[in-house]
């Protein structure tokens, strides 16, 4: 077996190439960016493949020999781009997808050139202090208290989970973290509301803590916590014998929007001496909107608050971040001397390590991207398009509420929408089961026709057991017409769907 050496190789090399190709490898990748960039509104936003076809294009053996940069880029170009889903278009509001920026792709490109690795301060000196300063100013957004502290995650699933590791080992100490979840005396309990993102039922599953133990507590008509019910359930729980000792909130539901009673949750939490988590991953940087700004108060006073910059700050994935009230307090669950990872400075800045305060030991420089973003648009800028988000999405639902065929199934919670299309025979009079049955099936039928036509994508929720029509206005590009376009467009596949 023969391998050659880096002599052989020489310095224009597909893996070591020079200044010269370098810069022409970037400019026709950053060509197409722009080209991109400019098109978005034109593009269909989703694809109308079969993975059997997508993959006919791309399957191929392992390559023994390269080829060059130029036909990989047209693989790019003429399989990949028009095989994906274009989050970016204004009239894209499926899920709580971000559009990205122009900046923070340059900063990921950025990164991965420095290719810095930030498990401690002694491995990116720079690229940590620079994630301290980018976490101060997410701490400053929110309103915390300049104490707090915090790091960036791959996105909220892995913040909801980490936070739930610090507040488990808070209630069960060393024990549980040595012995395992056998070794706590009594069940344990997690409190969350209906609207809770699934991603804290599975935290608990793979924390051991269990899916039974996370307790769903009903919501208000406004699709918000039940705070009333919340005590109701902790008294029972304790009455039980179970220990409850978490309360996750959530800033901004996936589904309506919604935002929990913060100060009443918290209070509630000190009461009973709960760990209070905010999941905040797609509502929490609408704290930069001025009209938004009073619905986030208590949310400073969380243990911790999971968010995503991959959401709300518009930026490309992948980008979460988690922040602790009293990072000393979560410090405890995930601090583990390994000779590996010995840490030899002295001084406290320099002795920091991120793998202190979560799971990660490799992590990406995610900073920068973010640091960029606010540095060259700043706060107002992004608080003004967020501001702008939060119209569009109140503008759709007046325009709903002032028709006769379209109907609003939920409070607009931030800027959230769901609502369903009425043929003319359910437009008066009472319906039955029956008849609701097929207004979910005729409204299922329009969502999958709105997608399939390209100009305008809903995904779906379940809203008080109905099927909802469902819209997250969160890019900086949508307009109000786009918001009645996309009334147009839903009218338009109502009728292809045999609406009558």
């Amino acid at each position: 077996m023969s391998s050659t050496s880096p002599e052989r190789r020489g310095v224009d090399s597909a893996l070591d190439p020079s200044p010269a190709t370098i810069s022409d490898l970037a400019g026709q990748a950053v060509e197409w960016m722009a080209a991109y960039h400019a098109s978005l509104r034109d593009l269909p936003i989703a694809p109308r493949a079969t993975a059997a076809a997508v993959r006919e294009h791309l399957a191929e053996p392992l390559p023994v020999e390269g080829r060059d940069f130029a036909d990989l880029l047209e693989v790019f170009r003429e399989v990949i781009v028009p095989g994906s889903r274009h989050n970016g278009h204004p009239r894209f509001f499926g899920y709580v997808s971000a559009p990205g920026t122009a900046v923070a792709s340059v900063a990921d490109l950025l990164a991965s050139t420095l290719n810095a690795n930030l498990p401690a301060w002694r491995s990116a000196p720079a690229p940590t202090e620079l994630e301290h300063v980018t976490i101060d100013w997410i701490k400053e957004a929110l309103g915390c208290r300049p104490s707090a502290g915090g790091l960036f995650t791959s996105g909220g699933s892995m913040a909801n989970f980490t936070a739930l590791a610090a507040a488990r080992h808070r209630h069960c100490g060393d024990e549980v973290a040595t012995r395992g979840a056998s070794a706590h005396p009594a069940p344990l309990r997690v409190y969350v509301s209906t609207q809770t993102h699934h991603s804290v039922h599975k935290a608990a599953a793979l924390l051991g803590i269990g899916r039974a133990n996370v307790r769903e507590v009903a919501v208000d008509a406004r699709c918000r916590m039940d705070v009333d019910d919340l005590v109701r359930a902790i008294e029972a729980d304790r009455a039980a014998g179970a220990e409850p000792f978490c309360v996750v909130a959530t800033a901004g539901t996936v589904v309506t929007g919604a935002i929990d009673p913060l100060p009443e949750i918290a209070a509630v939490a000190r009461r009973y001496g709960l760990w209070m988590h905010v999941d905040a991953c797609y509502g929490g940087f609408a704290r930069l909107a001025p009209s938004a700004r009073p619905l986030f108060d208590g949310l400073a006073e969380a243990d911790s608050i999971a968010l995503d910059p991959h959401k709300w700050l518009y930026l490309p994935a992948d980008c979460g971040c988690l922040i602790y009230r009293d990072p000393e307090a979560a410090r405890a669950a995930f601090s583990l001397d390994a000779d590996y990872t010995r840490v030899t400075q002295t001084e406290p800045a320099e002795a920091f390590a991120f793998w202190d305060y979560g799971l990660e030991l490799s992590r990406r420089f995610r900073a920068l991207k973010v640091w960029m973003l606010l540095g060259h648009a700043g706060s107002r800028a992004i608080g003004e398009a967020i501001e702008g988000n939060l119209d569009c999405a109140r503008h759709v639902a007046e325009l709903i509420a002032a028709s006769d065929d379209l109907e609003l199934l939920a409070p607009v919670g931030l800027s959230i929408f769901c609502f369903r299309y009425l043929p003319p025979a359910a437009r008066t009079g009472s319906r039955s089961e029956a008849d609701e049955e097929e207004l979910d099936r005729l409204n299922e039928r329009i969502m999958l026709s709105l997608q399939q036509a390209g100009s305008s994508y809903l995904s779906n929720a379940t809203v008080n057991g109905r099927f909802a029509l469902r819209g997250c206005v969160l890019n900086y590009r949508t307009t109000r017409s786009d918001m009645e376009v996309l009334l147009d467009d839903v009218r338009r596949a109502a009728a292809l769907s045999g609406a009558e």
